[in-house]
């Protein structure tokens, strides 16, 4: 039975859905029976295994089939249940995107966060991912020229990769900051690093595709992989980063289509990839013909000028490095700015594919970020590294003082975070912590969220103030 029609104009995914639907209607296939597997039938009917794999999810969508991790595809054995036809389904979309369930302790915080809004409490929010509001930079946008924004907004290239200027102003950042000389071609403007991903995913990879992703990492808790059909693999981290030896046993083991790395004070570990990891990286991308998604955010932010801050991009001699930046998290929400920078050919394509979903960015955002970037971000980086720098010493000897048998600590060296690890036999006795804090309106982030374990936690130390914890335990 399992052979497709050579004269049918549909697409292959369809015509083996259509394949297997006929087959149940007919008894072919009884309930609870087991189909091939994805390699079976891919080799049965000569067609690649990720139209096999299309094929089965919108089965399973339509809970025609039931898929068993480890086990396979079966046919329902619930006839009551199937839906022989297709009909419009929100489900699929839900399911991707609310997989992830909270633990209490998530939802407790986003209680307190509720409760702290409306009611006006100080909270010490070391959970969330973003720069402490008392430290963002102050742009006024009263002096730009509305007249002359609504005119950009009209220009084609704008629409396209991004408004002009601002692509000079990151063209000019990269050489000045980062080191890197690019052309202006090879430069495309986003809303941020979620937006760079989404677009990665949708273009350049297809359902079924294997990825290999840093872990713990903020990449590793994204739905957007999920809602690709991607299937992730994870590298584990050591204090110096990805070990190249981890990711070359993946690329042996799978067929692996992408990298994923945050090389420099990484989120959430803060951990940075040494320059002889960051070339044998590039060596290993290189020889087996993988792109290395590079996300850039926190390089600047470095405490000592002594510190190894090079993106792999610097090293990048092939062209294999797609680079992501972004000035979200320096500059605020409000103000989603970023950009990716990649071969030309690439540009166009992901620019295409961006401009059919939305038609374009916004260009005040852009305006607005260009100023940052050539107005004010030297000085605002300047007073960051050492606002930074203070915070993280203070968060240390705090967590020193008070809990030295509890936490593992290595002082940051930059960034925004600091990564801890509970020795195993204490773990019961920080989750009685994590609770006594809270009451406190002390909040941080678990390990787990980002495919950590059990017992490493996450400081946000931009958001840590001594004045406030002698306040807040005075207070109880």
């Amino acid at each position: 039975m399992w052979t497709l029609s050579s004269s049918s104009n549909k697409p292959l995914y369809q015509q083996l859905i259509h394949l297997i639907q006929q087959a149940i209607i007919n008894g072919t296939l009884g309930p609870g029976e087991r189909l091939p597997s994805e390699r079976q039938l891919s080799h049965l009917l000569n067609i690649n295994r990720s139209t096999v794999i299309r094929a089965l999810n919108e089965l399973t969508d339509r809970k025609l089939l039931i898929r068993k991790i480890g086990s396979g595809s079966y046919v329902n054995p619930l006839k009551h249940e199937i839906n022989l036809y297709p009909s419009m389904n929100w489900y699929p979309v839900k399911s991707v995107y609310t997989q992830y369930q909270r633990d209490p302790y998530q939802i407790h915080i986003q209680e307190l966060r509720k409760k702290a809004q409306e009611k006006h409490i100080n909270l010490i929010d070391m959970a969330t991912g973003d720069l402490a509001p008392s430290l963002l930079p102050k742009i006024d946008p009263t002096d730009l020229p509305w007249q002359h924004v609504l005119s950009l907004e009209q220009d084609d290239e704008t629409t396209l990769l991004g408004l002009y200027s601002f692509r000079q102003a990151v063209q000019y950042h990269m050489k000045k900051r980062i080191g890197i000389s690019v052309d202006l071609s090879e430069i495309l403007i986003t809303t941020g690093t979620q937006q760079a991903l989404f677009l990665l995913t949708q273009t350049l990879l297809g359902p079924g595709d294997h990825i290999a992703v840093e872990t713990p990492s903020s990449f590793f808790r994204l739905p957007i992989f999920q809602a690709s059909g991607l299937r992730v693999h994870p590298a584990a981290l050591d204090q110096n980063g990805v070990n190249p030896e981890i990711l070359q046993k993946l690329i042996r083991k799978h067929p692996v289509k992408m990298i994923f790395l945050n090389p420099v004070f990484q989120n959430p570990t803060g951990s940075i990839l040494s320059s002889f990891r960051k070339k044998e990286i590039l060596r290993l991308c290189h020889d087996n013909q993988i792109p290395l998604i590079e996300d850039d955010a926190y390089s600047l932010l470095s405490f000592d000028e002594n510190t190894d801050c090079r993106s792999i991009k610097m090293y990048d001699k092939y062209k294999q490095v797609i680079y992501l930046g972004s000035l979200s998290k320096y500059i605020g929400k409000a103000i989603r700015a970023g950009w990716i920078i990649a071969p030309r050919p690439i540009i166009h394509q992901l620019a295409n594919v961006r401009r059919q979903i939305e038609g374009g960015t916004s260009v005040l955002p852009q305006l607005l970020a260009q100023y940052y970037l050539t107005h004010q971000m030297d000085n605002h980086f300047n007073f960051l590294q050492k606002k930074l720098s203070k915070k993280a010493k203070n968060l240390c000897h705090w967590l020193d003082q008070n809990y030295q048998s509890l936490f593992q600590i290595q002082p940051p060296k930059g960034g925004l975070y600091l990564y801890s690890k509970c020795p195993p036999d204490k773990n019961k006795e920080l989750s009685t912590l994590l609770q006594e804090w809270l009451k406190q309106k002390i909040i941080i982030a678990k390990g787990e969220e980002f495919g950590g374990s059990q017992g490493e936690i996450r400081f946000n130390f931009s958001h840590f103030s001594s004045k406030t914890i002698k306040r807040l335990k005075n207070s109880l």
